[in-house]
């Protein structure tokens, strides 16, 4: 499949040097390979799925933090009744 799209985009770029008209479509025709070849899972810019690769580490550390943050909370939050408790207690 690569190959399919690096043969014109070749040819266009080396038919550019008489008419540069023909860059602007081997230009246009490497960003619609690019960019929309992505698009539908599994183009040939991403045959090994590395950027599905680093969201994927992404949600596992917002998972991670998230976890990290209910428990701390939670301890916190007890931890400030305590003290609020015994602020309140020498108080009064």
């Amino acid at each position: 499949m690569f190959v399919l799209f690096l043969v014109p985009i070749v040819v266009l770029f080396g038919l550019g040097f008489l008419n540069p008209l023909w860059w602007v479509a081997a230009a246009a025709l490497l960003f619609g390979a690019t960019r929309y070849g992505r698009d539908r899972g599994g183009g040939w810019i991403r045959g090994d799925g590395s950027d599905r690769k680093g969201y994927r580490d992404y949600q596992e550390r917002r998972d991670r933090q998230d976890r990290w943050d209910r428990l701390y909370s939670r301890q916190n939050r007890a931890r400030w009744r305590r003290e609020d408790r015994r602020d309140h207690e020498r108080r009064g």
